[in-house]
C-alpha cells in the first residue's frame, strides 16, 4: 500500500490491498460509530469489519497515528457493543473527483478476546 508522508493514500492506490490485511473483513453498515480522541468526538459509518480494524466512511478523516476510544453498536446477529482503543492507520480525503469514498482505516488495539472470536465466527458464516 503506498501513503504519503502523513498517512494519506497515494490517488493510484486508493484502496488498501486486500492481501496485505491478516484478518478476513466482511461487509457490515453501522450507521453510527462514535471515536472520542484527546482533541474530538467524531461520528461516521462502517461498511466492513474484521477481528483487527474496520474502515469508516467520513468526509472528514482523522490523521493516522492518533489513538482514540472507539464504541459501535453491533447488529443482530451480534447485537453487542464494542467498546474499545483503536489507531487511525491510514485516510482518504473527500474529493469531488476520487474514485472511493472517504474515510479512515483503523486497527483495534485492546478488542476484548471473546467479541474478536464472536466477529471472527460471524464473518466466516458470511456467504
Amino acid at each position: 500500500m503506498d501513503k504519503e508522508p502523513g498517512g494519506m493514500m497515494k490517488h493510484k492506490d486508493e484502496r488498501p490491498i486486500a492481501d496485505s490485511r491478516k484478518c478476513l473483513r466482511s461487509p457490515l453498515i453501522i450507521q453510527k460509530v462514535h471515536l472520542e480522541g484527546e482533541r474530538t468526538v467524531f461520528f461516521g459509518y462502517t461498511k466492513n469489519i474484521s477481528r483487527s480494524g474496520m474502515f469508516i466512511a467520513t468526509t472528514n478523516p482523522i490523521e493516522p497515528g492518533e489513538q482514540l476510544n472507539l464504541k459501535i453498536p453491533l447488529p443482530a446477529p451480534l447485537k453487542d457493543v464494542i467498546c474499545c482503543r483503536c489507531e487511525v492507520v491510514w485516510k482518504r480525503p473527500f474529493g469531488k473527483h476520487l474514485p472511493f469514498e472517504p474515510g479512515l482505516g483503523v486497527k483495534f488495539l485492546d478488542m476484548p478476546e471473546d467479541m474478536a472470536q464472536r466477529i471472527d465466527n460471524w464473518i466466516k458464516s458470511q456467504p
